[in-house]
């Protein structure tokens, strides 16, 4: 054998046994946790409150990173060409790995493949919100002031490509009328703004909008889903509030790069299900009003699956409702 053979073995070998050596010292450090949108908004909610309780089980800290832009596939980008090493991950969502395929003709990456599936963090219950001294009282009210005229009204968003961006794209496909859109660097800068009433209306995951609902800041006409939530009661669904068409919801969801090493893509996901049947933090993403997700979506296999689902559901709407 060729001394360029031995070599190429040695090196093949050395890389097989690398990686279980590497899974069982893992994690020796900080691992590096982006979120792709600025502070305050639904995916930096919950990937906090996963990530403490899995900085508790692996032994390390989660850090979280924000990294705003392009509605989010900066962050995703970025955190799909780092290392492979299980020490940069990201929680993405709706709108990174499924509508982003149809707003986006050349987007630098591909939500399928090229990340390792961890496990989906939660579902995420979508509201139609107006600012709190809005004119129209109830869904039906606002959809009749927006079709007589609606250049008048703005509507906020986290960014193109993000959930409350895709979310409001298909309400006012829906609808028929579409309004001046306002781009925020996440949907937590959005929600300042509405609060403030800067603008009039936004469509978004109610984690990170419900206790401004409650406190009487906002406004929710209603939920994008066939039941009411919980952690809002009073908010009647689309269906009761006579949009029954208008069905979303987000999601949040943990990748990490592909090529991380199954074994570690296996550990994290333990590390997330052991956040998600933890008592105290069920209590604390339920509190918000997102939703723990089903079991089969919480594997590597299943996670995949959901987010080609997803893809298939979404990207269609986005180009269509791009179109109008």
């Amino acid at each position: 054998m060729s001394n360029i053979r031995i070599r190429l073995a040695g090196f093949i070998l050395g890389a097989l046994l690398a990686a279980p050596a590497l899974a069982q010292t893992y994690p020796s450090r900080p691992i590096n946790v982006i979120v792709p949108y600025a502070p305050g908004g639904n995916t930096d909610v919950v990937g906090r409150i996963v990530a403490e309780h899995m900085s508790k089980t692996l032994g390390q800290q989660l850090v979280i990173e924000n990294s705003a832009g392009a509605g989010g596939t900066t962050g995703s980008l970025r955190a799909a060409r780092a290392e492979p090493n299980g020490y940069t991950l990201l929680v993405g969502q709706m709108g990174t790995h499924a509508a982003s395929v149809g707003l986006y003709p050349k987007l630098a990456y591909d939500p399928v493949n090229d990340f390792e599936h961890i496990s989906q963090l939660s579902d995420t219950p979508i509201a139609i919100l107006v600012r709190k001294d809005f004119p129209g009282k109830t869904l039906g009210e606002f959809i009749s002031m927006m079709k007589a005229d609606p250049q008048k009204y703005n509507n906020g968003h986290g960014g193109v490509g993000s959930t409350s961006h895709v979310a409001c794209m298909f309400f006012t496909a829906l609808i028929g009328a579409r309004s001046p859109m306002v781009a925020y660097q996440g949907s937590g800068p959005a929600l300042n703004d509405i609060v403030s009433g800067q603008y009039d209306f936004l469509c978004d995951q109610i984690p990170h909008l419900s206790p401004q609902v409650r406190a009487g800041n906002i406004r929710a006409l209603a939920i994008a889903q066939p039941e009411r939530a919980p952690v809002l009661p009073d908010v009647p669904t689309t269906i009761e509030a006579g949009l029954p068409a208008y069905q979303a919801s987000g999601w949040n969801a943990m990748f990490a790069p592909r090529g991380t090493p199954r074994e570690i893509v296996e550990r994290l996901g333990a590390a997330v299900n052991a956040a998600l049947e933890d008592p105290a933090t069920r209590a604390k993403l339920e509190g918000i009003g997102a939703i723990i997700p089903k079991k089969e979506s919480r594997t590597p296999e299943g996670l995949r699956a959901f987010v080609t689902a997803e893809i298939d559901k979404w990207a269609p709407i986005m180009r269509a409702a791009s179109d109008k």
